[in-house]
C-alpha cells in the first residue's frame, strides 16, 4: 500500500523561491469628486370619506407632481412611479367594520443631473398639496469614469509600492503573478453607501424656505492585491 502525496491547502499562499522571490501589496485609492445624479423622493396622499374621493384626489394630484417633474425636461434623466396604496382606516369605536376613511398614497422617484434646477423643483414639489418629498441623495452613474480613475489609481500604487520594496532589496520587479480586487477571493458583505444624505420637506401648511441643496462630495475607494517576482537580490 502506497500513500498519497499530500496535496497543498487550497488556501495557500504562493511562496517564491530563492531563484524566483515574491512580494505581495497592496493598492490603495481614494477619490472625492462631484455627485453626477441628485435622487429625490416624491409622496402625494390623499383622503376622502368615501373610496372613490380619495381614488380621485390621488390621481389629479399624480398627475400635477408628474406633470411638474416632466416639465424641467432634459433636466430630469429618470422618472419611476414606486408604490400604490389605498388603505381604509375603521372607526375605532363602535361594533362591526365599518370605515372611518379612505388613505391613498403614490410614492415617486426622481433623478436629476441639473443641480440648478433641482433646488426649484425641490420646492415647488413640496409647495403641492399632501405632497412629501425627501432627498435629496447624491450619487455617482455606475459606469462613472471616476469608478475606473479610482482602480487604475490603486494598480498604480500597488505597482509603484512593490517597485519601493524591491528597491530597498537593490533589485528590480520580475513579473506581475496576480492582481486581484480586494475581496475577489473572499467577498465583503455590502455594506450601506456612506454619501447618502436625505432631508424631509412637508411643506403643505406652510411657506416655502429657501433649500440648501449645495451638492455633497463622493468619496470613491478602491483596494487591489499584487503579487510580484523580483530578481533575485544580493543580500
Amino acid at each position: 500500500m502506497t500513500d498519497t502525496p499530500a496535496q497543498p491547502h487550497p488556501s495557500a499562499l504562493p511562496y517564491g523561491t530563492p531563484d524566483a522571490p515574491r512580494i505581495a501589496v497592496r493598492g490603495d485609492a481614494h477619490l472625492e469628486v462631484d455627485p453626477e445624479i441628485a435622487r429625490i423622493g416624491i409622496t402625494v396622499t390623499a383622503r376622502g370619506k368615501d373610496r372613490r374621493t380619495a381614488l380621485d384626489d390621488l390621481t389629479r394630484r399624480n398627475h400635477t407632481a408628474l406633470d411638474l417633474v416632466k416639465s424641467y425636461g432634459d433636466a430630469v434623466e429618470r422618472l419611476e412611479t414606486g408604490t400604490f396604496s389605498l388603505t381604509p382606516q375603521l372607526k375605532e369605536k363602535g361594533r362591526g367594520e365599518r370605515v372611518h376613511a379612505y388613505h391613498g398614497r403614490v410614492h415617486i422617484t426622481a433623478e436629476l443631473t441639473d443641480f440648478t434646477a433641482l433646488g426649484e423643483l425641490t420646492t415647488r414639489l413640496a409647495d403641492l398639496d399632501l405632497t412629501h418629498v425627501d432627498g435629496p441623495t447624491w450619487t455617482l452613474r455606475p459606469d462613472s469614469p471616476a469608478h475606473r480613475e479610482a482602480r487604475q489609481k490603486a494598480v498604480r500604487e500597488a505597482v509603484q509600492r512593490a517597485r519601493e520594496y524591491a528597491e530597498a532589496l537593490g533589485t528590480t520587479l520580475a513579473a506581475l503573478v496576480e492582481l486581484a480586487d480586494l475581496g475577489a477571493e473572499t467577498p465583503e458583505p455590502l455594506r450601506p453607501a456612506a454619501y447618502a444624505r436625505t432631508m424631509a420637506y412637508d411643506m403643505q401648511d406652510a411657506t416655502p424656505a429657501p433649500l440648501d441643496l449645495e451638492p455633497q462630495r463622493q468619496h470613491i475607494h478602491a483596494q487591489v492585491n499584487a503579487r510580484f517576482t523580483l530578481h533575485p537580490p544580493t543580500l
